[in-house]
């Protein structure tokens, strides 16, 4: 088999959502699966955007005596749909409340306790609604993991905030997550009188954005350059994005995986499904965990032995391990997108020597300088100010 090139490896990064998406589909048909899903599949900055954009109209809406919209999110196990609505809740300084209705047996779990008081039966409200006003966000994670008495109840707090014996405070908003239709889910399908009092939106998994939340989450490094390298072991019904990050946090005080590879494959058994356990072995036993890290690329003072030489070692093998290359570049330019601060002298001039590798192929060249100048971050764009690096800009794209 022909060896890719740096190109392809990069288009391999980049996948077009919708593409993801729909190969998802046609493989779980194939398993004579018949997921069902609601609004438009995309990626988790894209979900976010929607989000906290609905969030906002919601508040006007409601200053105004106008009903707000309640939010579903769709998506298959363990890609990231409750922690969307927690990070986005902290980034936007929301309170936060959560329900999982699947744990509820009774009605009373969900409208509270009967009480006498004043000699009147009375509802008590349970211990989980918010007591203030918010802005807050009431998240019903896996809704229609609840049974068919308790969807019914929910669609009333859908509809008003409200329920019999209780409202929410002002505010306050709902943010549901779902589970698919079909397939080997345990979900209550949702009638059409419930799906249409929400808006909707399905989750899809996307590497990219994985990688960068992995970096700022700082998620151990190997299992971000294995993921990277390694983009089709999530397609098990055990290896998700959630599966994987629980490995990753368990071989953290791991420092040498190779001198304890009983103990990783034991930990990667836990939560993996065997393919993706294998290639994790693999990718340990391989040597990859020695990687040079962005910090170390950026830091050191010996570029040549402590970066150049090593990655080499690495890649330099029968054929050229462009898989590697195109991980290292993919979380440099994570990595730098994160920084706050300019670059100092050594950092610019370390990305130079990077940048100028003998072994990085030029097209992978080409995408890691395009990726740097159209960060978000200004002090990366003013990287292509630097004569040496705009001129193999410019040279990759003649």
């Amino acid at each position: 088999m022909a060896a890719r090139s740096g190109r392809e490896y990069r288009i391999i990064l980049k996948l077009n959502i919708h593409y993801i998406y729909n190969m998802s589909i046609d493989m779980a048909e194939q398993q004579g699966e018949h997921f069902q899903y609601y609004g438009t599949p995309t990626k988790a900055g894209e979900v976010i955007a929607f989000i906290s954009h609905m969030l906002d109209i919601n508040l006007r809406q409601e200053a105004k005596g106008k009903r707000k919209t309640p939010i579903c999110i769709w998506g298959k196990h363990g890609i990231g749909k409750t922690e969307i609505v927690q990070d986005l809740a902290k980034s936007k300084g929301y309170a936060l409340a959560y329900i999982a209705p699947a744990q509820f047996e009774e009605m009373g779990d969900l409208l509270g306790m009967p009480s006498i008081v004043d000699e009147e039966t009375v509802f008590k409200a349970p211990a989980w609604v918010p007591k203030t006003e918010g802005p807050g966000i009431l998240l019903i994670d896996d809704v229609n993991r609840a049974d068919d008495r308790i969807l019914r109840g929910i669609m009333q707090l859908l509809q008003n905030h409200e329920l019999v014996s209780w409202k929410l405070p002002p505010k306050w908003q709902i943010v549901l997550t779902a589970n698919p239709d079909g397939g080997d889910y345990s979900v209550t399908p949702m009638d059409d009188a419930m799906l249409t009092r929400m808006l909707h939106i399905t989750l899809v998994f996307d590497l990219l954005e994985w990688a960068k939340w992995a970096e700022k989450a700082e998620i151990d490094p190997r299992g971000i350059h294995f993921v990277l390298t390694h983009p089709n072991v999530l397609g098990g019904n055990r290896t998700t994005a959630r599966t994987l990050v629980q490995f990753f946090d368990s071989i953290q005080e791991v420092p040498d995986l190779q001198q304890a590879l009983p103990l990783v494959k034991l930990l990667a058994d836990s939560c993996l499904d065997e393919q993706a356990a294998k290639a994790f072995i693999t990718f340990a036993t391989q040597g990859f965990e020695q990687l040079p890290q962005p910090s170390d690329i950026l830091s050191t003072q010996n570029f040549t032995e402590e970066v150049e030489n090593r990655i080499a070692t690495l890649v330099q093998q029968t054929s050229l391990r462009v898989d590697i290359l195109a991980s290292i570049c993919t979380r440099l330019v994570n990595y730098l997108s994160l920084q706050e601060e300019p670059l100092n002298e050594l950092a610019t001039s370390n990305l130079r020597q990077f940048v100028e590798l003998s072994f990085l192929p030029p097209d992978l060249r080409l995408s890691l300088l395009q990726d740097l100048v159209q960060s978000n971050n200004p002090h990366l764009a003013a990287i292509a100010a630097d004569p040496r690096i705009a001129n193999l800009l410019l040279e990759g794209m003649s």
